[in-house]
């Protein structure tokens, strides 16, 4: 068996911790006799300066032919502040993909290692075996809508935003999102600020007539402001939060607390539902960190949990996804921790760790 892949390793740390995937992936190929074509080409910044575009067609039109796409980090401050005339996705490379891709299922897993607790600002009982799944909707909202801009009134800036939303792009994503709850506790959280916004009045009303045609799956909405004080107060109480393009961005970091840091995040950006084999975009939370490029200080469980991530939801390969945790979890355990979880593990010393472990219960 034959799987394609295209691998964008994109910018500052992100081509480092891309090499660690593939590392984990090569591994794992060996004994499950699956063999990954990988193309590699450019995303982000350093796209830009190659080719004047974050993004270029040829690379939206490897995407539409392959089976998952792996990005390991894009843009920095050499770019972030360019002012750049189109749409978001014009100025922006993972976004493009996103949209042209329309990988609008989000999916943020955040857990609780026993092994970091000293690192995390929770007491024991209150985070202990939390799992937060974030599920955000990646190609509407804020992010996208229209109108938006910079003008000038009264002789001054102005700048605005559209937080917008069409009802059947909800559906599709609550759709998404109840299907999947059906897979841990069946209990959603949906956030909004429907009591200031209008979109957001219009999100929860969706939401909640999806919610009819699940019946064995609790609903509770809560206001993204009272969400953000719960979660951080009592972990424990949540498992699926189902949230807004804008919202789930900040929730997922914000949730990075309780795994003891950003770079322990693996994120999978679907074309379709969870529960069938689909095409995704798989890439770590964190960003391009341009201070650490070249140190091999570089955290690299992100990118190998989305790996995880990609066996499981766009090849089927369940039982191997869970080792790849399994590993990982292991090598915390033996004391295995990188700068950012307090230690002083390399990128490459942490990968092998986790192959070794591998190993031994592939």
């Amino acid at each position: 068996m034959v799987k394609k892949l295209l691998a964008l390793g994109g910018d500052g740390i992100g081509p480092e911790v891309l090499e660690s995937g593939l590392m984990i992936l090569e591994t794992v190929s060996k004994v499950i006799k699956v063999n990954f074509d990988i193309d590699f080409d450019l995303i982000g910044g350093i796209c830009w300066d190659k080719y004047g575009t974050f993004c270029r067609n040829i690379t939206i039109q490897k995407a539409k032919e392959v089976d998952a796409i792996l990005v390991g980090a894009v843009g920095g401050p050499k770019w972030d502040a360019m002012q750049i005339k189109g749409d978001p996705e014009d100025q922006d490379g993972l976004m493009c993909l996103r949209k042209k891709l329309d990988t609008f299922f989000g999916i943020r897993p955040i857990k609780y290692y026993k092994s970091l607790h000293k690192i995390i600002p929770f007491y024991r009982k209150n985070v202990q075996n939390s799992e937060i799944i974030i599920l955000r909707e990646m190609c509407g909202g804020v992010m996208f809508s229209k109108p938006r801009g910079i003008k000038y009134i009264k002789n001054q800036r102005y700048g605005f935003d559209t937080a917008g939303y069409y009802e059947l792009e909800i559906k599709k994503f609550a759709e998404c999102g109840f299907e999947l709850a059906k897979k841990y506790n069946k209990k959603i959280i949906s956030i909004d600020k429907s009591n200031v916004m209008e979109s957001y009045r219009l999100w929860r009303d969706v939401v909640q007539q999806v919610s009819h045609n699940y019946p064995n799956t609790y609903l509770e909405h809560l206001y993204a402001d009272n969400c953000a004080f719960q979660m951080i107060m009592n972990p424990k109480k949540f498992d699926v939060i189902l949230s807004c393009n804008f919202l789930g961005d900040i929730f997922s970091d914000l949730a990075a607390t309780i795994s003891g840091s950003i770079g322990m995040l693996p994120s999978a950006s679907l074309c379709g539902s969870p529960l069938n084999l689909t095409k995704g975009i798989y890439e770590p939370v964190h960003g391009t960190a341009p201070e650490l490029v070249g140190t091999g200080a570089a955290n690299p469980i992100g990118m190998i949990l989305s790996i995880s991530m990609m066996l499981k939801y766009s090849f089927g390969l369940d039982i191997v996804s869970k080792k790849i945790e399994f590993a990982i979890d292991k090598t915390l355990q033996n004391g295995c921790h990188t700068m950012d979880l307090k230690g002083n593990s390399s990128t490459v010393e942490m990968t092998n760790h986790i192959i070794k472990e591998l190993k031994l219960c592939l």
